[in-house]
């Protein structure tokens, strides 16, 4: 790959949230690789946590199989109890699990959240919340698969209800139904800057 080229995936890179679940649904699975060949034959990169089973390793696997670029960050501790995917375009090892985050969120051009279990979720709400304060301008997609994130919506409807977030704020995320609405819904994502910051708190 020239230099260019890895330029232009570089600026094409999405941030992909999922589980190491391998006791889920075999749909969810499904899904992750579905989205690894959809995004690999669109052209982007894909970020993620490193990992080699469920759905993690699904999608990168997916990716794989279409001559996608797949870099994986993983903490040390997992690295020490191998669960990092061993045919990655690149695997990279850092200290602990805020790096991490950091790393893939602030090297993406967007984020992807498949579902997932508490970490999933934790990270989600961590990039709502700075996409809430104008830190992070980029698209987030929820793929509902199973309709995993009906409740998780309802919540956040709720708290702009309760006055807890502002309407607009409902702009931040889209949700899909399929890993085939991901691009669509990436390109078409409201547009969103540190304006946000105005009303970031509710008054």
């Amino acid at each position: 790959m020239t230099t260019q080229q890895e330029n232009d995936r570089s600026d094409k890179r999405i941030c992909v949230y999922c589980a190491s679940s391998q006791r889920c649904h075999a749909q969810y699975r499904d899904a992750a690789r579905r989205l690894g060949e959809i995004l690999s034959d669109q052209g982007f990169s894909i970020i993620y946590g490193g990992g080699a089973v469920g759905s993690m390793g699904a999608l990168a696997d997916g990716a794989l199989s279409r001559g996608g670029n797949v870099i994986g960050v993983l903490p040390k501790f997992m690295m020490d109890l191998e669960w990092g995917h061993q045919n990655l375009t690149e695997l990279r090892v850092v200290e602990d699990m805020r790096i991490r985050k950091h790393i893939m969120l602030s090297q993406s051009q967007g984020l992807v959240a498949l579902p997932g279990g508490s970490g999933t979720l934790e990270e989600l709400f961590e990039a709502i919340t700075l996409k809430r304060l104008g830190l992070y301008v980029h698209p987030i997609v929820l793929v509902n698969t199973r309709n995993f994130f009906a409740p998780l919506v309802t919540l956040l409807e709720h708290a702009v209800s309760e006055r807890f977030m502002d309407s607009r704020h409902l702009r931040m995320w889209q949700v899909v139904q399929s890993p085939e609405d991901v691009p669509a819904a990436i390109a078409t994502a409201a547009a969103w800057n540190s304006d946000s910051r105005e009303f970031a708190t509710v008054r």
